[in-house]
C-alpha cells in the first residue's frame, strides 16, 4: 500500500481540452493546464523513430550552436560572374528549383527583365520567348550560397556582397537592394528598373567595394543585434539597421576616390533605402544557416525559402533536399488602388531571416512593424514567444529589449513543428500577381506544416 500525503492540497495537471480544467475549477480545485494536442497526422511513428535515434539531440545541438557562434562579416562587393562563376545566360532565382513553365508573374517579370538588363534580348517580349525556349538556365539562389529577396534573381553583371564567416568560414552571397516599389525584385521590368541596375553595375557596387576595401570588413551581426535594440527585426524594418550601416562606412566612402557627384548620389540612394540593409541581413542569416548544414541526425532547419509557386525547407541532417508544398497567399495590408486579388503567393529568400532567429521571430523587438504587415503590437509580442516553443535555442547576440534581453527563439527544429503544430511567423513583402506591376502590400504568412511533416518522414528514414 503507498501511503498517500494529504496535508497538502493535490495539484491537479489537466493536459488538453481546456474544458477539463474548467470541470476542475467548477468544483473549487486549481488545476495546472497544459498545452498539449497531438502531433501532425501521420507523423507520430516517425517522431516517435527520430526521438529514439541517439544522435538526434547532441546533432541538432551542433547545429543550433554552428547557427548562433556565426559570425558574417561584409567584406567585398564583385560581380556575380566573379563571386558564383555566372555565364551571361545563367540565372539564379529564389526558393526551390522551378522551371518558366512553373515560375510565377513575377518570377518571369525578373527574369525577363534581368535578360534585358544583360542584353541578351532587347524588350521583355524577347526575353521572355528566349526563357520560353529554353535559352537561359535557372537554378536557385540557395544552390549557389546565394539569397535573393522576392523573386531574387541574380545574373552574371549584378554587383553582389559577400558575407564571410570569421567563425566558421563559408561565404554567402547577395545583390544589392534596389529600394521599394517598382523594382526588379517584385517583378518590374520597366526602363526606370533597368536604368537603376545599370546605375548600380556602374556606380554603386564599384563605389561600395572600393570604400570596404578602404575600411576593412564590416561587423554585420553586431549591426543586427544593435538594429535589434533600436527597433528594426531586420527583415522588414531595416531602418536602424541601415543607419547604424551608413554611420559605420561613411568617412570612408567619402574618401573612397570616387567623384563628388557619383559618392552623393550613392550617400543619397543608401539614406533613401530603409530597406538597404536587408540584403546584407540575408546573407548573414545563410552563412549562419550554412554553417550549421549536413549534420547527420540534426532535425534544425537551414533554410526556408519561396519561388512564388512553391513553399520549400531544406533541414541540416536532410542534405540538399527540398520539401516543399504549394507557397501560400499573404495576409496583410496593401497600398492604394491594391487589394488580394492582385497577390501572388508567398516569394522570396528572405525567410533565411527567420531561419536565423529574426524578422519574424524577433518582431517583439520591433512593435511597430505592425503598420506596415498588419496587427497589433501584443500580436508581435506574441508571435516571438510563441517561437520558443519550436526552436532549439536562443541567440546570444541577438536580443529583445521588452523581453528582458531574451535571445530571439533561434533554430527551427522540424520535430517541433510537426510535434506541436505551430508553424513558423514570417512578415513579408507581397508582389503583384501580373509582371511588371511591383510591390502591392506586406504581411505575414503561415508557413505549410505539411513540408516540416514531410521532413520529418525523411529524417525518421535516415535513422541508423
Amino acid at each position: 500500500m503507498i501511503a498517500i500525503d494529504l496535508d497538502e492540497p493535490p495539484v491537479v495537471i489537466s493536459v488538453g481540452a481546456p474544458m477539463f480544467a474548467e470541470a476542475l475549477v467548477a468544483q473549487a480545485a486549481e488545476p495546472r493546464q497544459v498545452e498539449w494536442s497531438p502531433p501532425v497526422p501521420g507523423t507520430a511513428d516517425d517522431l516517435a523513430a527520430i526521438a529514439a535515434d541517439p544522435r538526434a539531440a547532441e546533432a541538432s545541438a551542433e547545429s543550433a550552436r554552428r547557427m548562433t557562434t556565426a559570425r558574417p562579416y561584409w567584406v567585398d562587393v564583385i560581380p556575380a560572374s566573379e563571386a558564383l562563376g555566372l555565364g551571361p545566360r545563367d540565372f539564379l532565382h529564389a526558393g526551390p528549383p522551378v522551371t518558366w513553365a512553373d515560375a510565377c508573374g513575377p518570377m518571369r517579370g525578373a527574369l525577363a527583365g534581368a535578360i534585358v538588363y544583360e542584353g541578351l534580348a532587347d524588350n521583355v517580349e524577347e526575353a521572355e520567348r528566349m526563357a520560353a525556349r529554353g535559352d537561359i538556365s535557372l537554378a536557385p539562389c540557395h544552390a549557389h550560397a546565394t539569397v535573393g529577396p522576392m523573386a531574387g534573381v541574380v545574373s552574371a553583371s549584378m554587383p553582389v556582397s559577400v558575407l564571410e564567416d570569421t567563425e566558421h568560414g563559408g561565404r554567402a552571397y547577395c545583390t544589392l537592394n534596389e529600394g521599394l516599389g517598382k523594382v526588379l525584385r517584385y517583378g518590374a521590368y520597366s526602363q526606370e528598373v533597368i536604368d537603376r541596375l545599370r546605375w548600380m553595375e556602374r556606380v554603386l557596387g564599384p563605389i561600395l567595394a572600393q570604400t570596404l576595401r578602404k575600411r576593412g570588413p564590416v561587423d554585420v551581426s553586431s549591426l543586427i543585434a544593435q538594429a535589434l535594440q533600436m527597433g528594426d527585426e531586420c527583415h522588414n524594418r531595416n531602418r536602424a539597421a541601415t543607419s547604424l550601416l551608413l554611420r559605420e562606412i561613411t568617412s570612408d566612402l567619402l574618401e573612397s576616390g570616387a567623384s563628388t557627384a557619383d559618392v552623393a548620389a550613392v550617400y543619397r540612394f543608401i539614406s533613401g533605402n530603409d530597406h538597404f540593409f536587408l540584403n546584407l541581413s540575408m546573407p548573414a542569416g545563410k552563412v549562419s544557416a550554412d554553417a550549421a548544414r549536413d549534420i547527420p541526425g540534426s532535425t534544425m532547419v537551414v533554410a526556408m525559402a519561396r519561388n512564388g509557386t512553391d513553399f520549400g525547407i531544406q533541414v541540416s541532417g536532410a542534405g540538399d533536399e527540398w520539401f516543399t508544398a504549394p507557397a501560400p497567399v499573404v495576409s496583410g495590408l496593401f497600398l492604394p488602388g491594391f487589394g488580394p486579388e492582385d497577390a501572388n503567393p508567398d516569394i522570396g529568400d528572405s525567410t533565411i531571416t527567420e531561419t536565423s532567429g529574426i524578422g519574424g521571430f524577433a518582431m517583439a523587438a520591433a512593435p511597430a512593424i505592425v503598420r506596415f504587415v498588419g496587427g497589433d503590437v501584443a500580436d508581435a509580442l506574441q508571435n516571438t514567444l510563441q517561437m520558443y516553443e519550436i526552436t532549439l535555442t536562443e541567440h546570444p547576440l541577438y536580443q529583445v529589449p521588452v523581453l528582458g534581453f531574451r535571445g530571439t527563439p533561434a533554430g527551427i527544429d522540424a520535430t517541433l513543428v510537426a510535434r506541436t503544430g505551430i508553424v513558423p511567423v514570417v512578415n513579408t513583402g507581397i508582389a503583384g500577381r501580373e509582371p511588371g506591376i511591383g510591390q502591392v502590400g506586406a504581411g505575414l504568412v503561415t508557413p505549410p506544416v505539411s513540408v516540416f511533416a514531410d521532413a520529418v518522414r525523411a529524417l525518421a528514414k535516415k535513422v541508423p
